[in-house]
């Protein structure tokens, strides 16, 4: 199915089975080489295979080891022409060739996505369609995949990617570092963060490992703002289930940035986000949540984006209220009062492709889930939760198929609540705990 929102990424007539990335950097330079093999499978008979790839210089594409009838490279996409047109349910491999300096994709909305070089080193944040600017995907949400991906870095620096951190070798100058992530994973959810890091972990007592890479001067800070982490991680899986990743890294940049970043199995926060006052736990809480919503449940396309993002909100407010602090029917009464004063004109459940990441839909997908805990009641609710991220675990998800698991879960119709929260604008009145 093709993404009604972007239509112009990805491709629906192959999925991947794993992505294979090597890749080389130079900090000073800016220059990235890599070798990306990608295994996938054709959905369809495909006389052509398009890759979204930003404006990198080519030395090899292979399909299956052999060289392509012809392929182009132009506006972002990789257009190859295997030798023979590759049957439906075939096996395929594809491996490209690149070098260059990666350029953040540009956008009038959301700034500038992908690879970013930071002063020292790189930060990579892709969401929703920058994962181009780095190496050659099929951009689009659905299309879920394993990695490995290896990084060759000069030696002083730290290198953070998706996974488990499965060898890490040096040489004279450089270190590799080697990452498997062996969770299907989205491509705007890869990423990788290079710097001149300390390796640290955040003490706890539960299962999940807790590393992060942090730079040295903020250290102290860092371990006060970071300090009930683990008590998030213990509240989360009691409230949406059973942590559904290896380990749970946390990279802090020696920079600002306007929000936190989430990638799978790992978040990225600026240093304007860590002031020893635990002045941005609500973020903290929010990016540990998407590691359920949006990461483990992927959208299956972006209209549906409620899904993470009112979710990972919700769970601020959950987090608030079970952490000793205003509960989530007072963060609801606030959140509604301050939507009120604003425009209602968004569908939360289609909102566009340019209102995606609008505050509104982050507030109100919360509000949504808040009115449904008070008319199931919280018993039912955690329920559900637990259900929806067990069934869809590593998998995509659709709002129908949200309110279609919620119905299970209810004595009482729902499509009077769903509709007024999720599909119309207007904004309703928030319902009375049962």
């Amino acid at each position: 199915m093709t993404d009604l929102y972007l239509p112009q990424h990805g491709d629906s007539g192959y999925r991947t089975t794993r992505y294979d990335l090597e890749l080389d950097y130079i900090p000073h330079t800016g220059r990235l080489s890599g070798r990306a093999r990608i295994t996938a499978v054709a959905e369809r008979a495909l006389p052509e295979i398009a890759l979204d790839l930003g404006q990198f210089r080519l030395s090899k594409v292979l399909v299956d080891g052999a060289r392509p009838a012809r392929y182009t490279h132009r506006g972002d996409k990789l257009r190859i022409r295997p030798a023979r047109p590759l049957r439906a349910g075939a096996d395929f491999t594809v491996e490209v060739r690149y070098t260059g300096v990666p350029h953040p994709v540009r956008t009038r909305d959301w700034g500038d996505l992908g690879w970013e070089q930071l002063d020292e080193g790189a930060l990579v944040a892709s969401q929703p369609h920058g994962a181009r600017s780095w190496f050659p995907c099929n951009d689009r949400p659905d299309d879920k995949a394993v990695y490995r991906i290896a990084v060759t870095a000069p030696s002083p620096y730290t290198v953070i990617a998706n996974g488990t951190l499965t060898s890490r070798t040096m040489s004279a100058s450089t270190t590799t570092w080697v990452y498997e992530q062996s969770a299907p994973m989205a491509t705007y959810l890869a990423t990788v963060q290079i710097g001149p890091y300390e390796l640290v972990d955040v003490p706890h007592a539960g299962a999940v490992p807790q590393p992060a890479a942090v730079p040295r001067p903020l250290l102290g800070r860092f371990g006060r703002d970071f300090a009930r982490q683990p008590q998030m991680m213990t509240v989360f899986q009691d409230l949406f289930g059973p942590y559904p990743f290896d380990d749970y890294a946390v990279v802090v940049v020696d920079e600002e940035l306007d929000v936190p970043v989430e990638a799978q199995g790992l978040s990225i926060f600026g240093a304007n986000h860590v002031d020893g006052r635990r002045g941005s736990e609500r973020l903290v809480a929010h990016e540990l949540a998407h590691q359920w919503f949006g990461n483990s449940l992927t959208v299956a396309d972006w209209r549906h984006i409620w899904l993470n993002e009112g979710f990972a909100k919700y769970a601020e407010w959950l987090w608030s209220e079970m952490s000793g602090g205003p509960s989530a029917s007072a963060m609801a009464a606030k959140s509604r009062a301050r939507l009120a004063l604003m425009r209602q004109d968004v569908r939360i459940a289609d909102p566009g492709l340019r209102r995606l990441f609008d505050d509104r839909v982050y507030e109100r997908g919360a509000l949504t889930l808040h009115a449904l805990r008070m008319e199931i009641g919280h018993a039912a609710f955690v329920g559900l939760l637990r259900q929806w991220t067990s069934t869809h675990r590593h998998g995509v998800v659709t709002t129908e198929e949200f309110i279609a698991l919620a119905r299970e879960h209810s004595p009482r119709p729902l499509d009077k609540l769903f509709t007024t929260w999720l599909y119309e604008p207007k904004l309703p009145p928030l319902p009375r705990q049962r």
